[in-house]
């Protein structure tokens, strides 16, 4: 009886193992991303589609100083801060810090990667309409 019970708690273990791998992903940054604007536009009109972008998907977006944002994700008990950083020919999102989403140093829960890669889609938008 002794034996089942040791499988048993093996066999939970091992499953748990496998569970809390399928939810943690590397990180995503986007790094360098090309701005291919028509026309003349000012770092101020980049700042401002950046920030449009975040605020339509929910995301807080400070300007801290000239060339970078950082913006914030809550989501119910979850929270996401990215570092957006641009110049007028590309941008980079990069992880800054998190709560609630398993990060490790290296590997996070996989709704941040998603998050991320809509605010990315959502910037490339509003600077085409730029």
């Amino acid at each position: 009886m002794k034996i089942k019970q040791n499988y048993v708690v093996i066999i939970a273990t091992a499953l748990l193992l496998i569970l809390a791998g399928c939810r943690a992903n590397p990180i995503l940054n986007i790094e360098d991303a090309p701005i291919e604007i028509t026309g003349k536009h000012s770092s101020n009109d980049i700042k401002k589609a950046i920030i449009r972008a975040g605020a339509g998907l929910g995301w807080t977006m400070k300007a801290k100083e000239s060339g970078h944002i950082v913006g914030t994700l809550f989501l119910r008990k979850h929270v996401a801060i990215v570092d957006v950083k641009y110049t007028n020919k590309a941008y980079s999102i990069t992880y800054k810090d998190s709560q609630n989403l398993d990060f490790d140093g290296s590997n996070i829960h996989k709704n941040y990667n998603s998050w991320v890669q809509n605010l990315n889609r959502q910037i490339q938008a509003q600077l085409s309409a730029l």
